[in-house]
C-alpha cells in the first residue's frame, strides 16, 4: 500500500495520469499507435512476400541487392537504438546536456540510414527497377519506402525534441516524453530487422 501511494504521488507530481494497466495515458496511447503501425507493416510485408517472385520484366532481386552495403546501413540504424537508450537514461537523470547529445547522435545515425536508402533506390532505378517495372518492384518500394518515411518522421521528432529541451519547452515529464519518442524509434528499428531479414536475406 505504501509503495502504491508513493507511486501515485509521483505520478500526480509530474502531471501523469495512470490508466487501469498501470501505464500513463501517454504511454498507453503510444502503444496503441504502435499496434496500429504493426498492422500496416504486416499488410505491406505480406504483400511483398506474395509478389517478390513476380518479375515479368526488369532485374531479379538477387541481381540488384547489395547485401554488404545494406548490412552496414542496417547496423548503423541498429546502433541508433543504443544511443536512444543512452538518451532516455540521461533524461531520467535530468542530464539535459547528454540527453541532447545522444538525441542528436541518434538523429544523425538515422539520417545516415535514410541517405543510404536513397542511394540504394537510385542505384536500383539505374539498373532498371522502377516502381512500376514489376509487382516485385512495386511491393519492394512500397514496403522499404514506407519504412524510410517512418525513420524520417522519427528524425524530425528527435531534432524537435532537442530544440524544445534546449528552450525548456517540453510539456510534462521530460523523461517520459523522451521515452515515448524512444519507443517509436525502437519500433522502427525492430521493423527494419524484420524487413531486412525477409527482403534481403531470404531468397525469393
Amino acid at each position: 500500500m505504501a509503495e502504491s501511494a508513493i507511486a501515485h504521488d509521483h505520478g500526480v507530481s509530474h502531471g501523469a495520469h495512470a490508466s487501469s494497466t498501470g501505464l500513463s495515458n501517454n504511454k498507453m496511447g503510444m502503444w496503441m499507435f504502435l499496434g496500429s503501425e504493426c498492422l500496416l507493416f504486416g499488410g505491406l510485408i505480406s504483400t511483398y512476400m506474395l509478389y517478390r517472385g513476380r518479375v515479368s520484366s526488369g532485374p531479379q532481386p538477387n541481381n540488384i541487392f547489395d547485401i554488404p552495403f545494406t548490412s552496414v546501413s542496417s547496423f548503423i540504424l541498429l546502433m541508433s537504438s543504443l544511443t536512444m537508450v543512452l538518451a532516455v537514461s540521461s533524461a531520467q537523470r535530468k542530464d539535459d546536456r547528454n540527453t541532447n547529445l545522444w538525441l542528436t547522435i541518434t538523429a544523425l545515425l538515422g539520417a545516415t540510414f535514410v541517405g543510404g536508402q536513397v542511394y540504394e533506390f537510385t542505384a536500383f532505378y539505374r539498373e532498371g527497377l522502377g516502381f512500376t517495372t514489376s509487382l516485385f518492384g512495386s511491393s519492394f518500394y512500397a514496403l522499404t519506402g514506407f519504412h524510410g518515411v517512418h525513420v524520417s518522421v522519427g528524425i524530425i521528432m528527435l531534432m524537435a525534441l532537442v530544440g524544445m529541451n534546449r528552450n525548456n519547452r517540453i510539456p510534462g515529464d521530460k523523461a517520459e516524453v523522451v521515452e515515448l519518442i524512444g519507443l517509436y524509434w525502437h519500433f522502427v528499428d525492430i521493423i527494419w530487422i524484420i524487413i531486412f531479414t525477409l527482403v534481403y536475406l531470404i531468397p525469393s
